[in-house]
């Protein structure tokens, strides 16, 4: 049985590293792009699309789809269009995922998502994660990593002051606050990748503990404590 992951988000920080990793745990990869792919690979294929025709792609079935879509609002321009690419992309990419059939889905969210929160951000992640544990797929993994280590193709300045104000605090961010640490992107894309590939079903919910030990093969999705 041909073994097929489909990626959307290539091009981001987390999409990148998932990338790399899928293409040595797969037999196919299918990464869904808006603009050419720099990587080449023999068991790449590049699809170039228009993400607002994302509800009218095939998936088949048995496939691993892994969402890394996101963008900031400063990026995006205003709230509705952040929505449209962190809320109503990923959700279409979900369901085509959901209706082919004993898929998997693999979703980078952020810590603190909620569709109760105040922040709109949050508010936004809280709701797409709501929507997708909604849909009937042999496995849900959701990834909440707080700001995210790495070199992105584009400069933002703000993320920048996060980061190295998020390292030099991350020690004493301890008990329930560890959630709340700085996170080398590629960590999360191993994380990704790793439970994709696990013989469990339903929905599971990963912070950075969780992150960093499946990560590292240390850990199971199905001894994870936090499923909400």
């Amino acid at each position: 049985m041909v073994r097929q992951a489909i990626l959307a988000g290539a091009t981001g920080l987390v999409g990148r590293e998932c990338l790399r990793l899928a293409l040595d745990r797969y037999d196919s990869v299918v990464a869904l792009v808006r603009r050419p792919l720099k990587t080449k690979h023999p068991r790449l294929v590049a699809r170039e699309i228009d993400f607002d025709r994302l509800n009218t792609i095939e998936i088949p079935q048995g496939a691993h789809v892994y969402c890394a879509l996101g963008t900031t609002i400063k990026k995006a321009g205003s709230e509705t269009a952040f929505r449209r690419v962190d809320f109503e992309y990923p959700k279409m990419l979900a369901e085509r995922a959901a209706a082919a059939g004993d898929a998997r889905f693999m979703l980078v969210s952020s810590v603190g998502a909620s569709s109760q929160s105040k922040n709109f951000y949050l508010r936004v992640k809280g709701e797409l994660e709501d929507s997708v544990r909604a849909m009937t797929f042999e496995a849900v993994h959701i990834f909440r990593p707080s700001i995210l280590i790495g070199e992105r193709e584009e400069r933002r300045t703000a993320e920048r002051i996060g980061i190295v104000f998020a390292r030099g605090v991350g020690f004493l961010l301890g008990g329930p606050l560890r959630k709340y640490r700085a996170i080398p992107a590629a960590k999360v894309a191993a994380a990704m990748v790793a439970a994709g590939n696990l013989d469990v079903r339903g929905s599971f919910v990963y912070h950075y503990d969780e992150i960093v030990n499946l990560a590292s093969g240390g850990a199971t999705a199905a001894n994870q404590r936090s499923r909400k």
